[in-house]
């Protein structure tokens, strides 16, 4: 069985559509047996999901540091929780148990996670695939940056071309089953 990181907001947005697809996500997970990694939260669209997968049988697996468990958002009901010391650990934790990384809708924090991941999968720290699930378009902008970074020679096309942005579940399985990694960046 794999694992999934999902990355996500702990807010739940303002469009419907941002819960609804989360529900989608954490059944399409409960379906094909992936179990989740996630934050640990029970809140915003980590609660909803979190929620869902172990609704469709799936396992769910939480990573929360200290500070936020004392602020009392821990999830009380998933499988497994992860009690790290900060930020970091938790990103490096999250990495190391998951075989796949998807971003959900969210804000800076999934933002910042999600391009760590692919910032670390080109200098060989994973060797997985990296999917922004494009609800609604949401990250329609920060492909387009990614597709200007390799305009402007800041990466390079093969490297982009592993970088996945879809609102198809179809497609993200077909991104996880055929997924080949790209070759760790040498500098010259």
């Amino acid at each position: 069985m794999k694992k999934i990181a999902v990355y996500c907001g702990a807010s739940v947005g303002t469009k419907p559509i941002y819960q609804e697809r989360t529900k989608e996500l954490g059944e399409w997970m409960g379906t094909h047996k992936y179990d989740l990694v996630y934050g640990g939260g029970n809140v915003g669209l980590m609660g909803v999901l979190a929620d869902t997968v172990l609704a469709n049988g799936g396992k769910a697996i939480g990573v929360m540091p200290t500070f936020l468990l004392e602020r009392e958002l821990a999830h009380q009901e998933i499988t497994e929780m992860h009690i790290v010391n900060d930020m970091h650990e938790r990103k490096r934790k999250m990495i190391d148990l998951a075989d796949c990384y998807i971003a959900l809708p969210g804000g800076p924090g999934t933002l910042e996670e999600i391009s760590e991941v692919v910032s670390w999968g080109r200098v060989g720290e994973h060797q997985n695939p990296c999917i922004f699930f494009n609800v609604d378009g949401y990250y329609d902008l920060l492909a387009d940056f990614f597709d200007k970074m390799v305009l402007d020679g800041f990466l390079t096309k093969k490297d982009r071309e592993n970088i996945f942005f879809s609102e198809s579940l179809d497609d993200i399985q077909m991104v996880i089953d055929t997924f080949t990694p790209s070759e760790i960046r040498q500098y010259k």
